[in-house]
């Protein structure tokens, strides 16, 4: 996909951070765009920025967590557009907490979102992006996809496990001729309002995780949206966003499990 212009593209978590600056960047490219989040007025709020850039865009309120309303959105979507060649599982969410912290709520939670959310959204449009001819299908991951750490157990294990769905995905679509190309998306620390949306276990100061959070922040979501279109465009299997992810990336093909006693010793630093 060389080309977004004209193309139709979906984009889920799209209310705010990388999903709204992704559907902008889309809009001035001159996409069709699909923009949906559980917040139909921050959805809306992105939908209105797309038409100034003179885009053909639609606002829905959609639930990932809920696969019958997934279905339901890409038949919509379809009846409303004509067709899909473009679906961006960017809805997502973030939980700090050790193992022994961690609920079993808070973990289903997350588990909802970003792994059967991602699986939702995919199942439900693949065969229109199929049906194409010409199709892409991106998830984000995350960093932490790549690598594991400390109070992030629920986090990378959503992410891991939508990495793989998607590396399975990419396989498939080759080895059975589809014309659809799949990526995987793995920003570092985007300056985005996850870290102030996220949970974290009993105890925990969400508000003083989120302040380190974006003092770490590297990377703006305009520039996220530029990188993950490039890395469509070249249908790129792993699209890394940011040098903390490129390190992160290299770090573990570099030392293999090693890459766990790196991780250890930062964060021991950060409690002593």
């Amino acid at each position: 996909m060389l080309d977004f212009r004209g193309k139709v593209a979906v984009i889920t978590g799209a209310g705010s951070g990388i999903g709204r600056a992704l559907a902008v960047q889309l809009a001035k490219e001159g996409a069709r765009l699909a923009v949906s989040g559980r917040r139909i007025d921050t959805v809306e709020e992105t939908a209105d920025l797309c038409r100034i850039e003179g885009a053909d865009v639609r606002a829905y309120e959609l639930d990932v967590t809920d696969r019958d309303a997934v279905l339901k959105h890409a038949d919509e979507v379809v009846a409303d557009f004509g067709g899909v060649n473009l679906v961006v599982n960017n809805a997502g969410v973030s939980l700090t907490a050790s193992v022994e912290e961690v609920s079993w709520d808070d973990l289903e939670w997350i588990f909802n979102i970003n792994f059967w959310g991602t699986v939702h959204g995919t199942k439900a449009f693949l065969p229109y992006v199929i049906a194409s001819g010409d199709g892409h299908i991106a998830n984000m991951s995350s960093m932490f996809g790549l690598v594991a750490c400390p109070t992030q157990s629920g986090y990378s294990s959503s992410k891991f496990a939508m990495r793989a769905f998607t590396d399975s995905l990419r396989q498939e679509m080759k080895l059975y001729g589809h014309p659809v190309g799949v990526s995987s998306i793995h920003p570092g620390t985007i300056l985005t309002e996850i870290a102030r949306k996220a949970r974290a276990a009993d105890g925990r100061d969400v508000d003083e995780l989120a302040s380190n959070f974006e003092r770490m922040a590297k990377t703006s979501p305009e520039t996220a949206a530029e990188v993950t279109l490039a890395g469509i465009r070249k249908d790129k299997a792993m699209i890394f966003i940011g040098s903390d992810a490129k390190f992160l990336n290299l770090l573990q093909r570099g030392l293999g499990s090693g890459y766990q006693k790196v991780l250890t010793a930062m964060f021991r630093k950060d409690l002593t």
